[in-house]
């Protein structure tokens, strides 16, 4: 596995891979790899020739008063885990070069609608500090697939659209999320739990999972919702929010039958998020069941 920094070397390492007309997937991460990550890795070594994984800890994606300067930096052990995956390329540009402007005077991507609510309305700009680098590293690589995880619903939502919406000639391929033997979705933000909150932090994935059976057996859902909320605060976890949403993000009908059930909690410093797809019956039907 070769690693680059340099954004024409990179360009020129794929230029041969372009011309031979081998598939390259690309697989954008922040580092601070976990078993979530390398199963995107893999996902995309079945699928493609060439593998190209990028590190970079976004500045653009962060608030004020977010964790940019303590996110967990581990290029060494990252590198391991990416070559043990087979990744042929991994791509780690300091942020000088990703934005050579100041942030503020940084040409933007912005997806208006699916970035509305939910995580984009608890952290205003996040999400257009997801599409713009999520732009830039489509037009550096210029892969034929892009391999994302399930785990942050909305941003592979935002990534849909902005390949849709820019038509962008890229295939994008979520992967549904990883979880620990308790349940807990893997994230790099896991780390910064103490043992105390690491026990209480699957409360999050088994209260979604009894919500979402519920709803599917057709309980009431705004009477599921309001339980589920009380729910997770009972457990120690202090909810963002807590939404039933149609699979594009849309709200949810009497006729929508395909969810997906949303949650995000504060678990001390740790912001924690997770999602569960689900079948709705009509609500028309069985709204009258408890």
């Amino acid at each position: 596995m070769r690693t680059l920094r340099d954004i024409p070397e990179m360009r020129a390492t794929l230029d041969d891979s372009h011309r031979r007309g081998q598939r390259i997937a690309l697989v954008p991460t922040m580092g601070n790899l976990h078993d979530g990550h390398l199963a995107l890795v893999a996902a995309a070594r079945d699928r493609a020739e060439v593998v190209v994984a990028t590190i970079f800890v976004n500045p653009m994606q962060f608030g004020p008063n977010e964790d940019l300067d303590a996110y967990p930096r581990t290029l060494a052990d990252d590198q391991q885990k990416l070559e043990a995956s087979g990744c042929d390329l991994l791509f780690t540009p300091t942020t000088a070069t990703v934005y050579p402007r100041q942030l503020e005077a940084q040409t933007r991507v912005s997806v208006p609608g699916v970035s509305e609510g939910l995580c984009g309305g608890n952290r205003p700009g996040h999400f257009d500090g997801v599409a713009t680098v999520v732009t830039m590293l489509f037009n550096l690589v210029q892969p034929d697939l892009a391999f994302f995880g399930q785990k942050d619903y909305q941003q592979l939502a935002v990534i849909r659209r902005l390949v849709e919406d820019l038509h962008f000639p890229i295939e994008i391929v979520g992967i549904p999320i990883v979880r620990a033997e308790d349940g807990l979705a893997l994230s790099s933000r896991n780390g910064y739990l103490d043992d105390d909150q690491r026990a209480r932090a699957p409360a999050l994935y088994r209260t979604l999972r009894e919500l979402a059976d519920r709803l599917e057996a057709g309980a009431g859902r705004d009477d599921i919702l309001a339980q589920g909320l009380a729910r997770l605060a009972e457990s120690g976890l202090d909810p963002d929010y807590l939404e039933l949403r149609a699979t594009d993000l849309g709200p949810v009908s009497e006729t929508t039958d395909r969810a997906v059930l949303l949650a995000a909690v504060r678990l001390g410093s740790t912001r924690l998020i997770d999602n569960i797809p689900l079948t709705l019956p009509r609500q028309g039907d069985d709204d009258t069941r408890s």
